[in-house]
């Protein structure tokens, strides 16, 4: 039986389905709400179901001994952070052109902005705060459907992350697998840890957030059956930025959406099936007296 996951506006997402595409543009918006907009609609052209952005503020992503040591970062971070009324104007055009908005949040202030004012379809947690458990519960309380990452986590740090969630009330949850290296080598992309994860949470639907430059470990993760793709979303990755020149280009990434949808139908059912067409062959194919 294929393991679901429902989003918090109604949406089924199913293992072995249809795949449910996410365009992570981080920063690669460099805080610029028309570039974001254009964005926005390069991301709905390419046929993506949803656009996702980061919550973090220089509080709520770093701490102040951190930029101490690292004063360009705390720079590069109010510069390309977004502020409430910019998520929030931002979630206001997706609904406009029909694209869901969703976005990560890094404090208990954020996952309320996001939740309350923007009705996001999901809350989705980084890699980096998997161990965070106030954090988690806080989040699980809330009755939200929940992505976490899995990136630099071992399985017993995802089972306790999980075991988490799901004694704060919440079992509406999909693990992501993930590699937290901007950009990764196809050949570090270890999918086949993919089906161990299932193995593993055995309720829990896997998806797949690709850190690759190409096309190809997202189309491998769509033959696997993976649910979710999160991918990096860019109008230009020539630019300098956080991880845009990891981040792939409208044309690549409708190319990529089209093809994990083709490979996903190729794979067809687990189930043997006969088609009218093939019982109608039969009858001048087989052997008969």
């Amino acid at each position: 039986m294929n393991k679901s996951f429902k989003l918090n506006n109604g949406k089924k997402i199913e293992e072995n389905g249809k795949p449910y595409f996410i365009a992570e543009l981080n920063s690669s918006h460099f805080g610029n709400l028309d570039y974001a907009e254009e964005m926005i609609r390069a991301v709905k052209n390419a046929g993506a179901d949803c656009v996702k952005f980061q919550s973090w503020s220089s509080s709520s992503l770093y701490s102040s001994s951190y930029y101490k040591d690292n004063p360009i970062a705390e720079r590069f971070v109010k510069k390309f952070s977004l502020s409430e009324d910019d998520l929030g104007h931002l979630c206001n055009y997706c609904r406009q052109i029909d694209i869901d908005f969703a976005s990560t949040p890094y404090s208990t202030s954020e996952v309320d902005y996001l939740l309350n004012e923007c009705n996001v379809p999901f809350i989705k947690i980084a890699s980096m705060e998997i161990n965070n458990h106030d954090f988690l519960k806080y989040i699980a309380s809330k009755e939200t459907a929940i992505i976490l990452s899995t990136g630099m986590s071992t399985y017993d740090e995802i089972n306790e992350a999980v075991d988490v969630i799901a004694k704060a009330g919440n079992k509406n949850i999909a693990v992501l697998h993930c590699k937290s290296i901007y950009p990764l080598s196809p050949d570090q992309a270890n999918l086949n840890n993919i089906t161990k994860l299932r193995d593993i949470l055995l309720d829990i639907p896997i998806g797949y957030s690709d850190h690759t430059s190409g096309i190809e470990a997202a189309v491998a993760s769509a033959a696997l059956g993976c649910p979710i793709i999160e991918k990096h979303f860019t109008l230009d990755n020539l630019k300098i930025g956080m991880d845009n020149q990891m981040a792939m280009m409208p044309d690549q990434f409708k190319n990529m959406i089209d093809l994990c949808n083709l490979t996903q139908s190729i794979m067809g059912s687990y189930e043997r099936e006969l088609s009218d067409d093939e019982y109608q062959q039969r009858q001048t194919m087989r052997r008969s007296i």
